[in-house]
């Protein structure tokens, strides 16, 4: 009689039985696979952030490099003069019409008279103006004595473009006093004129041959 044949795993034909582990077996197999799962985590934590370490750095030498190039600091005495972008010229003495008028010819001491000043364009092209009381300035004189200007103090620019024709009116009020070499805001402050004789004059800064008539007022 034959004898069924034998492996060392049982008898032929048999599946193999799987090992049954223990519980403290399998405890020891979960915490491998959390060790070796944190670790994988960790590691793919410091990846990122090396990747992102070397991008900033390639940003800080590129702008260190290249992006000072259009930021060279100017120095205040080689600072450009402003200029206008759109193109249009300034308006000239052939462009413009200034015109000056007093509300009353008399004023008395220490109080106030008002001028109404008017800017017209009588050129063909259009032209810039800056109709602030810095660019178009009264003064007050007395003889030669520049008693009052209506730029003793800075204003900011009132540009105007104007085309033929355009006017620009304004109101300024002298308060029969005296303007100094000092900016004084408050008109109060400033000191009063003696009774006389004073002419009133409207001109654009920067370009002399553009006057008004002269007005003349009495202090009394």
């Amino acid at each position: 009689m034959g004898t069924k044949g034998t492996n060392k795993r049982g008898p032929v034909g048999r599946k193999p039985r799987k090992r049954k582990l223990s519980k403290r077996q399998r405890a020891i197999y979960r915490r491998r696979r959390i060790v070796v799962g944190a670790a994988l985590v960790l590691l793919l934590a410091l990846a990122v952030f090396c990747a992102y370490s070397l991008a900033r750095g390639a940003g800080a030498v590129w702008g260190a490099t290249y992006g000072s190039v259009s930021r060279v600091p100017l120095e205040r005495g080689t600072s450009p003069t402003p200029h206008h972008s759109s193109g249009v010229k300034d308006c000239a003495a052939k462009d413009t019409r200034l015109t000056l008028t007093a509300k009353a010819a008399t004023v008395p001491v220490g109080g106030s008279l008002e001028f109404t000043a008017t800017i017209e364009h009588v050129g063909s092209d259009s032209c810039l103006i800056d109709a602030s009381d810095s660019g178009r300035v009264l003064t007050v004189s007395s003889g030669s004595d520049v008693v009052w200007r209506s730029d003793s103090c800075p204003t900011d620019a009132r540009m105007l473009l104007m085309a033929k024709g355009d006017k620009d009116v304004k109101s300024i009020s002298w308060g029969a006093n005296r303007t100094g070499a000092e900016c004084v805001e408050n008109q109060d402050d400033l000191p009063k004129v003696d009774r006389g004789s004073y002419t009133a004059q409207l001109s654009l800064k920067g370009d002399p041959k553009t006057v008004s008539e002269k007005v003349v007022v009495e202090v009394q």
